[in-house]
């Protein structure tokens, strides 16, 4: 895994309009402001001796403060996208290999058949970043490649049942509105493994399949990966660019501004207490008032216990 660094014949009347809370809504990031990590001015800072000052950046992920390191290596099973990557700024262009016959790697389209009923585009006050595929509630869906379960979630605000898929290629693929998920995270699955079955749970007013490509968090219309109507890959490899997420820009400006979005990274100082240490004395020596100790610290009871970190900024 590469992760540390249509036949429309058939039309269903179907409505995705996840609610804000949802994880449907949070999977998208609001671009409309640049991520940037921040390093904050730390030259005033008397810090003692390297043994008893451990700085870190981090990045605010659904109400708790992360170590960015530890951030975009992380393992996430509840978050469709921890990653916090804006797509549009990719510099480089990468070429993935979808198919490794040589390594018994193959690819299955998702659904036995696939006309699609609605598709990757703005619609209904938001953009909608997958495509949905008709079937019947208990037709089987399958893993596209092959990968790891990494998400199997209830979302009732938005994709109902639903499966996310990490892939060997750096894809991720997600299967919403399942009526049952049949594997549980963690479990390594092969293209074309029956991983639940087709219903309507969630945001849905009829039996679908909403199917998303990501790279990275990134949403990418899974008919630049997939030719529905001739039920096969458009090519063996697919090339990742900026240029696929350039969608982003009419989002922003057709009022998708409410979705979740990155934060600047704050930088934090610990103290480790050394036996003898006041608050007034970490106070001076970091230049900082003993209540913004405590405001920083609010678990802080009673006397400082040699060997406990301490937060001064």
């Amino acid at each position: 895994m590469r992760y540390v660094r249509p036949d429309t014949t058939s039309i269903v009347e179907t409505e995705e309009m996840p609610d804000a809370k949802s994880d449907a809504a949070k999977s998208v990031l609001n671009l409309s402001r640049k991520l940037s990590i921040v390093s904050e001015d730390t030259t005033s800072l008397n810090e003692g001796g390297q043994e008893i000052v451990e700085m870190s950046d981090e990045v605010l992920i659904d109400s708790s403060w992360v170590k960015v390191a530890g951030y975009y290596s992380i393992w996430d099973t509840h978050n469709i996208n921890p990653y916090r990557v804006d797509g549009r700024r990719i510099r480089d262009t990468l070429t993935l290999r979808l198919t490794e016959p040589e390594r018994q790697r193959f690819s299955k389209m998702p659904l036995s058949k696939t006309p699609i009923t609605s598709g990757f585009t703005f619609r209904w006050g938001r953009w909608h970043f997958g495509v949905d595929l008709d079937l019947e509630t208990g037709d089987s869906v399958r893993a596209a490649f092959d990968g790891v379960i990494r998400i199997s979630k209830w979302d009732g605000g938005g994709y109902g049942n639903y499966l996310l898929v990490r892939h060997y290629n750096g894809l991720e693929t997600l299967y919403g509105h399942l009526s049952k998920p049949l594997v549980a995270v963690g479990t390594f699955v092969r293209a074309g493994q029956v991983i639940g079955l087709g219903g309507s749970t969630g945001r849905s007013t009829g039996s679908h399949l909403h199917f998303e490509v990501r790279y990275e968090g990134n949403p990418i219309n899974p008919t630049y990966v997939y030719n529905f109507p001739g039920y096969e890959l458009r090519g063996d490899t697919f090339t990742i660019t900026a240029a696929l997420f350039n969608y982003y820009n009419q989002a922003v400006r057709r009022g998708h501004s409410h979705r979740s979005e990155p934060t600047a990274a704050r930088q934090v100082a610990t103290h480790k207490i050394r036996s003898g240490d006041t608050l007034s004395e970490i106070a001076d020596r970091y230049g900082v008032r003993v209540s913004t100790l405590k405001r920083l610290n609010p678990s802080l009871r009673g006397k400082l216990q040699p060997g406990k970190k301490l937060r001064v900024k």
